[in-house]
């Protein structure tokens, strides 16, 4: 009879091979809420939080693309996505990056092309602005680690960790105000005496309005881009996903107003993570499960809007102002005073001039370490 028998129930259980990471800090303060350096203390005590450098593919762009607001683009600017060649006469090699889907879009707005990580839009804006440049601006938002002095940076060839990466975000939700980490706020002996003390402190590194600007665009990713998967928070958020070469990393850094979070998955021998594993597939559902716990309390509200900006009527084609003719045109953010004054005829523009380059002398000598990330996540 059934009533002779134990019910014993049972589970098959596999350790995990690959490891993981987690920071969540606090932007106006620079507070960590929370830190998880690996799967398991017991098996591993080295903090990759903190003290792994890993390449952080896509998830570098929004770097790039904050250098470039303050250098005269905006979320309207038109790059065309074209195939791109660059020749390094001395080695007789040549470079020829690509979009993950292997297809180009031909002319892309600012927002499309980071919403869609298009990495030939990032590196023909990277190569305009200068390397140097947008290096500074990395430094500015808190990436210490070496970088290379290349295009490759485009696509997140330098290793950096994940505390550098998470700082850089939570300036731009803190307004432009980079943030300090701040780990330990007081120590206290038994008897309740002060042993050390730390107070929050931040640094305006960039403007208000660029960091409201760059929050929209990162939005975007979310709304319709790589990391459309963080639209179930259900609440106002942004993000950017980051894959490398080979699926060795995955990555996912975003916000909502008042928390900023980095995940990063990966194996510490920096073996692939397996087909399709990118950063919106592997660590961007960690950062969902974490985010959806640690806001449960708060309110869902809206990024907070600085003055001194304007807001236009775009043809998304062409990334002027939309005329009566204008299909699908939307509304779009820019600075005081540089929204486009020239209005659109509605039937789109194209350049044929700029849809094959060529360059010499400009190889990165890290390139085929650093690779794209999907759109399709």
């Amino acid at each position: 009879p059934a009533s002779r028998y134990s019910v014993i129930p049972l589970k098959l259980e596999q350790a995990p091979a690959a490891q993981a990471s987690l920071l969540a800090m606090e932007p106006e303060t620079g507070a960590i809420k929370a830190m998880v350096g690996g799967v398991d203390f017991f098996r591993s005590q080295f903090n990759r939080a903190i003290q792994a450098q890993r390449q952080p593919g896509s998830s570098f762009k929004p770097i790039i693309y904050t250098a470039a607001l303050d250098k005269n683009y905006t979320p309207a600017s038109i790059v065309v996505d074209s195939p791109l060649v660059f020749e390094e006469a001395m080695k007789d090699e040549k470079w020829r990056p690509r979009n993950y889907d292997e297809r180009f879009m031909g002319p892309t707005t600012v927002r499309d092309a980071l919403a869609k990580s298009r990495n030939v839009v990032t590196i023909k804006i990277l190569k305009d602005i200068g390397v140097d440049y947008a290096i500074s601006y990395a430094r500015l938002l808190g990436i210490q680690s070496p970088l290379s002095r290349d295009l490759s940076i485009a696509l997140g060839s330098s290793a950096v960790s994940l505390l550098e990466m998470t700082s850089a975000f939570a300036t731009l939700d803190n307004m432009g105000a980079r943030p300090d980490p701040l780990f330990i706020i007081r120590i206290t002996d038994s008897a309740g005496n002060v042993l050390e003390e730390n107070a929050p402190k931040s640094t305006p590194v960039i403007s208000p309005q660029t960091a409201y600007i760059m929050t929209t665009l990162l939005q975007s990713v979310i709304d319709y881009g790589t990391g459309m998967r963080a639209k179930s928070l259900g609440r106002p958020a942004a993000g950017k996903t980051g894959t490398t070469n080979n699926l060795n990393d995955a990555w996912f850094i975003g916000y909502v107003p008042g928390l900023a979070a980095g995940t990063w998955i990966g194996y510490d021998d920096e073996k692939p993570l397996g087909r399709a594993e990118t950063g919106g597939r592997a660590a961007l559902p960690i950062w969902i499960k974490f985010m959806r716990e640690a806001t449960a309390g708060m309110p869902a509200k809206s990024f907070q809007t600085p003055d001194g900006l304007e807001f236009a009527r775009i043809d998304p084609e062409t990334g002027l102002l939309a005329g009566p003719a204008a299909v699908d045109a939307v509304f779009e953010v820019f600075k005081a005073g540089t929204a486009p004054t020239e209005a659109s005829s509605g039937k789109g523009k194209s350049s044929s001039s700029d849809f094959f380059m060529i360059d010499t002398g400009s190889s990165p000598a890290r390139v085929k370490k650093a690779e794209p990330e999907e759109f399709a996540d």
